[in-house]
């Protein structure tokens, strides 16, 4: 099975058993190499043991600029479009989807502002200035309780003097140990008839706001996906990205790019995931023995048919994801 869909496929033939590359038809030349992802691959079973951060991947990632994929060339980054990014992050996810998983966080907001950019909204033209400078973006939607994130919110936003006071507690905010601007939502309900859902950027020397160690997710572990408590966190107005309806009238360009570039992204993480998933079982059936069998499980007809319906899910979802882009 290809790690990723109209994949190159190169059989290598060893002991009967068929391997399958993952280099990718790509109208822009990878950014990661089979060598950079061969010690991504080696090194996730380690951070997720230790449930410590991928601090060694986050740097060979920042060094190869695969944090600048959707930058704008203007900006020095690689101008490429969501479905280019989402093609590296499957390719990443397959090796190693915590990584590829932490890192959507930060690649997703440069993604909105560009495209933004290119359609001559320059509001958040500071985000391409400052991740070209080498800022790292983290974002925090996830609430208690709220189960329509990004459009309403359970944060408390007080207008104030130059700017808004944030008051909540967000989970999930990947990329805890590294990030300089972590992005989030408040709900201001100073006008109970027409609340407000504000959307801004916190700097890391914010004061107001507390990082509290609970993430230990089996598998994901390196995401560093701790909680981020806010007590009167004052985020000024040049941080303020966008100031919309609460609920479905709030959804704007910039609103409807977080959701393009962010579940397309995750999208393509757990397709890649489950493609190694695949893989591994295959493998591991060939290799396992059976007493009521000469051969090994992989020659079992339930277990044959259990791959059939694994292959057949997979083959359906990767042209789905390839097209909507």
């Amino acid at each position: 099975m290809n790690p990723v869909p109209n994949a190159t496929v190169s059989k290598e033939r060893s002991g009967g058993d068929t391997k399958t590359s993952t280099s990718v038809p790509h109208p822009v030349k990878p950014v990661l190499t089979e060598e950079m992802l061969a010690r991504f691959a080696a090194r996730a079973a380690d951070y997720d043991r230790e449930n410590r951060f991928f601090a060694e991947d986050f740097e060979e990632l920042r060094a190869a600029k695969y944090l600048l994929m959707p930058l704008p060339q203007e900006f020095g980054g690689a101008g490429m479009t969501l479905a280019e990014v989402c093609r590296e992050q499957r390719r990443l996810a397959y090796h190693a989807p915590a990584t590829a998983l932490a890192v959507n966080m930060h690649l997703y907001w440069i993604g909105v502002a560009a495209d933004l950019w290119r359609r001559g909204d320059v509001s958040l033209e500071w985000i391409l200035r400052e991740a070209a400078a080498g800022a790292i973006f983290a974002a925090g939607h996830a609430e208690s309780g709220n189960d329509v994130p990004v459009l309403l919110s359970t944060t408390k936003a007080e207008r104030v003097e130059g700017g808004y006071r944030f008051t909540g507690r967000k989970h999930f905010g990947s990329l805890t140990p590294v990030w300089t601007r972590f992005g989030l939502h408040g709900m201001d309900t100073s006008n109970p008839s027409q609340p407000k859902i504000i959307h801004a950027f916190m700097p890391r020397d914010t004061q107001g706001y507390t990082i509290k160690e609970t993430w230990d997710v089996l598998g994901m572990r390196a995401t560093r996906s701790d909680d981020t408590a806010l007590e009167n966190a004052f985020i000024p107005d040049r941080y303020i990205a966008r100031v919309v309806a609460a609920g479905g009238a709030g959804v704007d360009p910039f609103v409807l790019g977080l959701f393009a570039w962010a579940l397309m992204g995750f999208g393509n993480i757990y397709y890649g995931l489950a493609q190694r998933a695949l893989d591994q079982s295959v493998a591991a059936v060939k290799s396992k023995g059976s007493l009521g069998l000469s051969r090994s499980m992989a020659h079992h007809p339930e277990i044959q048919h259990a791959v059939a319906d694994m292959v057949i899910e997979l083959e359906s979802i990767g042209p789905h994801l390839d097209s909507v882009p």
